[in-house]
């Protein structure tokens, strides 16, 4: 397994996308935890404000990474569009942190923040692109020792940065940091990454938009997609439940949630490396299968827990489906349009954006007929449909590994 990180490490082009992604990680996992403390309670943002903010702003996200990815397939290249991505991020957490005020912020956070969030797709899509011409199995790999990377980023980074900043009066020089990172994350593109020779006119693809959104909504894609979210919205929900139901049901305290999510996300790095194993070895379909069932069976157990050892002990479980939901779909979904690097990439964010709308979904229906626990078992139900849907779609292994 470790195998996947020399693989990463010989190929300069992507092992300057593994360096910038986890930059790019620094900068969400120094910001995310103190987003709401900083609109809500230091600019003095209203609750329902935020709320709007933060669904407009994923709505952008989006749009924008689905519009990069159809741009850079025109250029033929990934370095121009990331490069301009880093750009808005520099300016938009910079912003926050020099004119801290609410229309900064939801500037920042309306705009610019969600168009480097573009850069995650991206840098995928750079390195579908380079690694043409590479096994199956490699690119596998690849993909998972890079998300394991992105990963690595959000357990490290939000311990460093509480630490740097305890005792301060405000938590506004997260974004300062998070600027920062967005400025190593442009070196990278601008030293690292070589300069193509321009496409000539005649070799460029002129990919039509609507054209481009079509084939996202076509018959071979979207009902694909549309599973792989119902399995993707079981990790937003349960970041919605487990909180309560440890609080609550289980009896525990804030502590033990905070320490419950760091041992998870520490196992899903581990486990993220041993899914691009399994893939690479079986078939993307199993793999995805195998891990969504996991991960269900471990809503389940969440929602009978009764005292805060039964969560810890389904950590390792939570941990092992997770890292397969969090790191398989990135293969899977590039392949659903396989000739785009770009357009196909920029579906890891409209799964991101659907799986979220569905959980919220999920939350609402749970919360109206049952308790936090009975939300979770329906979740769980939620994820095994996603899977049943999926299995019906790839049940001929088309995706199968090849070497």
């Amino acid at each position: 397994m470790l195998s996947s990180f020399s693989v990463v490490y010989r190929h300069k082009p992507i092992r300057v996308s593994a360096a910038a992604i986890f930059f790019f990680g620094f900068s969400g996992a120094a910001t995310s935890p103190y987003m709401s403390l900083i609109g809500i309670r230091e600019l003095g943002l209203s609750d329902a404000v935020y709320s709007v903010l933060i669904f407009l702003a994923a709505v952008v996200n989006v749009s924008a990474s689905v519009t990069a990815g159809i741009i850079a397939d025109r250029l033929g290249h990934f370095r121009s569009p990331m490069i301009l991505a880093a750009i808005f991020g520099i300016i938009g957490f910079g912003l926050v942190y020099v004119v801290p005020t609410p229309l900064m912020f939801a500037i920042a956070t309306l705009l610019l923040i969600p168009v480097f969030g573009t850069i995650n797709s991206l840098i995928f899509a750079n390195i579908r692109a380079v690694s043409a011409g590479m096994a199956v199995r490699e690119l596998m790999a690849v993909n998972s020792a890079v998300r394991a990377i992105l990963s690595a980023s959000w357990v490290l980074v939000p311990g460093i940065v509480g630490a740097l900043l305890i005792g301060q009066p405000s938590m506004l020089p997260a974004f300062l940091l998070a600027s920062l990172a967005c400025v190593v994350c442009l070196l990278l593109f601008v030293f690292g990454l070589d300069r193509l020779p321009p496409v000539q006119e005649g070799e460029r693809q002129h990919y039509s938009f609507f054209r481009s959104i079509r084939q996202i909504g076509s018959a071979s894609v979207l009902p694909r997609l549309l599973a792989i979210s119902l399995i993707s919205a079981m990790l937003h929900a349960n970041g919605t439940v487990l909180p309560l139901i440890v609080t609550g049901k289980a009896g525990g305290t804030p502590a033990d949630v905070g320490v419950i999510v760091g041992i998870v996300a520490f196992l899903e790095i581990i486990f993220i490396l041993f899914w691009g194993w399994v893939e690479a070895r079986t078939s993307i379909l199993f793999a995805m299968v195998a891990a969504a069932l996991i991960y269900c069976s471990y809503l389940v157990f969440l929602g009978l827990a009764a005292r805060p050892m039964d969560v810890y002990l389904l950590t390792i479980v939570a941990g092992l489906g997770a890292a397969g939901i969090i790191a398989i779909p990135i293969t899977y979904l590039q392949n659903l349009i396989a000739d785009r690097a770009g357009l196909g990439s920029s579906l890891i964010a409209v799964n991101i954006f659907l799986s979220g709308g569905m959980a919220s979904l999920m939350f609402a229906l749970g919360t109206s007929i049952s308790d936090y626990a009975g939300t979770a078992i329906i979740a769980s139900i939620a994820g095994a449909v996603g899977v049943g849907l999926l299995w019906l779609l790839d049940r001929t292994p088309q995706l199968k590994a090849e070497s």
